[in-house]
């Protein structure tokens, strides 16, 4: 039997996404051929909107909906400190526990040859930038809350080959940049191959207060 164009379309567009597989796309196409035409538009329109009202922070690069994002804006967080992570739904995560109070750079992906990711396709060298301003600052301000100097960088890229080998260049990158600057890695809790975003909250408070130097 052959399938609808339309129908046929929309189920190649739902495998083109992560953790979709060809039935779970046909359930999801055939499931939607049967929402009311409103939700479908209001669907569209979701979708459409998707990156156009969304911006990458500058400073950070988490996802916002303006520049400098609500994270970097707020004063009360702690300027002098800053967790690297893979991907933006890791802050979520981190931002459950409530355990966290400092600021967050956002990688957008890890070190991974065999995909022909390198240092320079991720959000590397933004973060080694932020570090050597900071430093910069500090230099001309006594008060290292008020300059803003980093003074530790925590690494919870997730617990992968990928993940820990980005840790390590970024460790590395990081120690030629200052050897004053602290840089510690996410302590035991996290399962190896896990990633950070579907650990619960008990383990990733366990995590950051059992956090190890690099």
């Amino acid at each position: 039997m052959k399938v609808p164009r339309p129908l046929q379309n929309l189920v190649e567009a739902f495998e083109k996404l992560p953790g979709i597989g060809p039935k779970t796309a046909q359930r999801l196409t055939y499931y939607l051929l049967h929402v009311p035409q409103t939700q479908l538009e209001d669907f569209a329109e979701s979708l459409e909107n998707l990156k156009k009202d969304t911006v990458l922070c500058s400073i950070c690069k988490n996802v916002a909906e303006s520049d400098p994002c609500p994270i970097c804006l707020d004063i009360s967080r702690d300027k002098n400190m800053i967790l690297v992570v893979e991907q933006p739904l890791d802050i979520l995560a981190i931002e459950k526990t409530g355990k966290y109070k400092g600021r967050y750079h956002v990688l957008h992906g890890s070190i991974n040859p065999l995909d022909n990711i390198g240092p320079d396709e991720i959000y590397i060298k933004q973060l080694l930038k932020r570090v050597e301003e900071s430093q910069s600052r500090a230099s001309t301000l006594q008060d290292k809350q008020e300059s803003g100097r980093v003074e530790e960088i925590i690494i919870a890229t997730n617990p992968t080959m990928e993940g820990d080998a980005t840790a390590m260049y970024i460790s590395k990158k990081l120690k030629v940049t200052s050897d004053k600057l602290k840089v510690t890695r996410l302590g035991m809790g996290i399962p190896t191959g896990a990633d950070l975003e579907y650990a619960d909250e008990t383990t990733l408070i366990q995590a950051l207060e059992g956090r190890r130097v690099l």
